[in-house]
């Protein structure tokens, strides 16, 4: 496995990238833990800006994943080809976010096409189990 790992950058305490070789296309990987929904925008944008600069450690070929934490929910209905009908919830300003960035560089969610098991669609469950949502998410580019 150490073999198949070509190069790997921390580029925040929130994001870092990293490139495994393989055949017949490289997978770069990008693993993010988004500002929560507390945070100023502008710490929003700088992260973007940071998944960004991850990206261009990666060549255009590549296969390119982003996922992680994204502190963001978007809602259970399609929108466009970025966001399937398996999501959870209703949309809130992170969420929007992330669906404007997806649109942006031609990326779809992933883990919002597939259906699952109610108790298998959130991944985050607050602190008394009052509200429980999905927070994480997998992107991948629409060629792939």
């Amino acid at each position: 496995m150490a073999k198949s790992l070509g190069r790997w950058c921390p580029i925040s305490d929130r994001v870092v990238v990293a490139k495994l070789v393989a055949k017949p296309l490289n997978l770069g990987i990008i693993q993010v833990y988004a500002p929560t929904s507390d945070s100023e925008d502008v710490e929003v944008e700088k992260f973007y800006e940071e998944i960004e600069k991850a990206k261009g450690y990666l060549k255009f070929q590549d296969i390119i994943t982003v996922m992680g934490d994204f502190n963001a929910k978007v809602r259970d209905e399609r929108i466009e080809d970025v966001v399937g009908p398996s999501g959870l919830g209703t949309v809130n300003v992170r969420g929007s976010r992330l669906i404007e960035w997806c649109k942006i560089n031609d990326f779809i969610i992933t883990n919002t096409w597939y259906q699952n098991h109610p108790r298998r669609r959130w991944t985050w469950k607050s602190p008394g189990d009052r509200s429980r949502n999905k927070i994480d998410y997998i992107l991948i580019q629409k060629q792939f």
